[in-house]
């Protein structure tokens, strides 16, 4: 991929808004530095830029760089003080949704031998994820959104697994038969499940950070971003629509 080819959100001499694509990292992996990664194709074009924030290798959307320390500095607080707005939309199956819920299992990140950020209800840190309802598909399959309020790494994803939401595609966290904590607690995933990621035009995490609201240092205003859904997430949406959504 190169620079022409991104979907740049906005610019300006202090930072840029990037529409992420799926399956792009963000930063150059741990392991194998050389892979294509946001940060270093960008900095082909706009010389040094600073990562605000990342996003999962497979999900896209809405992503900030900042072009000077200064708004890397002001921009990192608002993270560390909660004051960063994030919306991210997602697929889903699990039990319908009637009003907005709210999920607030503590969370301990990298807790298992497979890295997981995991529900600890003793040593794990306060966290809250907003969750509603956008629209329901047969099969059980959900349109959501996700305000995740705290910023740890998978929360969305670990917090849908706990509270029984199994984000389409995702083989890392499944949906728990019982609460966490409770001695009866076992992961599941039927081949159900499966068979219907299957025939869906997405075959990736379907996560997506759709919008995400901030006080900009330079402007000295708020401002909020918006990302359009990528063709695979819009097709999707638009065969399960297609398919009997209500």
């Amino acid at each position: 991929m190169n620079i022409n080819s991104l979907d740049l959100l906005y610019e300006d001499e202090h930072l840029l808004v990037i529409n992420k694509p799926a399956g792009m990292r963000t930063i150059p992996d741990g392991y194998q530095p050389n892979l294509p990664n946001l940060h270093h194709i960008l900095m082909d074009r706009y010389g040094r830029l600073w990562v605000v924030h990342r996003l999962d290798r497979e999900t896209s959307g809405v992503l900030l760089f900042a072009r000077d320390a200064e708004t890397h500095r002001w921009l990192n607080q608002q993270f560390q003080n909660r004051e960063v707005n994030k919306e991210y939309h997602l697929l889903a199956i699990g039990k319908a949704i009637t009003t907005s819920i709210e999920i607030d299992y503590p969370l301990r990140v990298n807790g298992d031998r497979a890295h997981r950020t995991i529900i600890d209800m003793k040593a794990g840190k306060p966290a809250l994820t907003l969750i509603r309802l956008i629209q329901s598909f047969k099969n059980d399959i959900l349109l959501i959104e996700a305000r995740p309020k705290t910023g740890y790494t998978h929360q969305i994803r670990a917090h849908l697994s706990a509270a029984g939401y199994w984000l389409l595609n995702d083989a890392l966290y499944y949906p728990w038969d019982h609460p966490p904590g409770d001695d009866k607690a076992r992961p599941r995933l039927t081949e159900h499940y499966r068979e219907i990621c299957r025939t869906l035009p997405i075959q990736r995490i379907a996560l997506h950070c759709r919008a995400i609201q901030f006080f900009h240092p330079g402007l000295k205003r708020s401002c909020e971003f918006a990302a359009p859904y990528p063709d695979d997430f819009k097709s999707t949406i638009g065969q399960l629509t297609d398919e009997g959504g209500f």
